[in-house]
């Protein structure tokens, strides 16, 4: 019990999420003066989701998951899942965009896309623009994953504070709220990302993930991290740690992979009619029949046949 008890700490993050809390609700009180009921409502409903991935931010780096994640490597990557998929999960579907642009004393008001188009911004709106990029979020997500992990790197984390809190803590959010956004409706964001590419995306990414604990956990026979060697008070040994580690990356892996990609499947299957048709598209087979079909240039059916069993003109 003492290791849930104890060990509790104070993360700057605490006054970020304080302030956003206040933030968000005034930005829903403005709002709710000019919105109908139901729209007032379905706001409410999506800023609990927000304020559950806030707290969940706030769990992984203040309670004693952050004290023993500087021992063990394991409870580090459990630290990392949170910063990158439960955390970033929850807050995107929470959708605070609008509430926390609306809550601008300066722009009390106006909608995002009029406070967006302020001169100031442009600089602003370019960056935002260029990190949405679908593809952009989707290679984002990885390389952030993948960089944190290299051995050199990851030990000056964990010896710089600065560089863990600021840094890799940061990007963690960062880089989970713009993969995310391709998945998770998030008004006023629009979903730029096809179904076929959601799912090719998040397999991708999952392989990236299989990859890595494979790296850490089977293809190796040593520790990768010397931060974690020789602290005093830890038995297990480190490179039995580091599998340990590497096994939560790669079934935490599925459970937010596999679920998230039978949900594009089902929307795939539903807007294409049949799993056939769907596996096709995101393979990419028979793409261009089936487009010059819908188009009304050919027919899908076989025309050898129907040209055979058509009867011959006659001079």
């Amino acid at each position: 019990m003492q290791y849930l008890t104890q060990h509790w700490s104070f993360d700057p993050f605490m006054i970020v999420a304080f302030v956003l809390v206040i933030w968000h609700e005034i930005g829903l009180a403005r709002l709710a003066r000019r919105s109908p009921p139901e729209q007032t409502r379905q706001r409410r409903l999506r800023s609990l989701w927000f304020y559950a991935g806030l707290g969940v931010l706030l769990l992984s780096v203040q309670s004693p998951i952050d004290y023993w994640a500087n021992d063990y490597f394991f409870v580090h990557m459990i630290q990392h899942l949170l910063l990158m998929f439960a955390a970033p999960t929850l807050i995107v579907a929470g959708a605070p965009w609008q509430p926390l642009l609306d809550a601008l004393p300066w722009h009390s008001g106006r909608g995002a896309k009029e406070v967006m188009t302020v001169g100031w911004t442009r600089p602003l709106r370019a960056a935002v623009g260029w990190l949405l990029r679908p593809w952009v979020s989707i290679v984002t997500f990885n390389v952030v994953m993948l960089f944190w992990h290299v051995p050199a790197v990851l030990d000056l984390a964990e010896r710089n504070q600065i560089v863990r809190i600021w840094l890799m803590h940061a990007s963690f959010i960062l880089a989970g709220v713009l993969f995310w956004l391709q998945f998770i409706d998030s008004p006023p964001f629009q979903r730029k990302m096809k179904r076929t590419s959601q799912a090719i995306a998040l397999i991708g990414t999952n392989v990236c993930m299989w990859v890595l604990a494979m790296a850490m956990g089977i293809l190796t026979s040593v520790s990768w991290y010397p931060v974690y060697n020789h602290i005093p008070g830890v038995t297990l040994p480190p490179f039995a740690d580091q599998q340990i580690g590497a096994g939560i990356l790669w079934i935490c892996g599925d459970f937010w992979a596999i679920p998230a990609l039978i949900y594009v499947m089902r929307q795939l299957i539903a807007e294409d009619g049949g799993v056939g048709a769907a596996v096709d598209k995101i393979l990419g087979r028979g793409s261009s029949r089936y487009q010059w079909a819908s188009r009304g240039q050919i027919n899908p059916v076989n025309t050898t046949n129907q040209a055979s069993s058509s009867p011959e003109r006659r001079p």
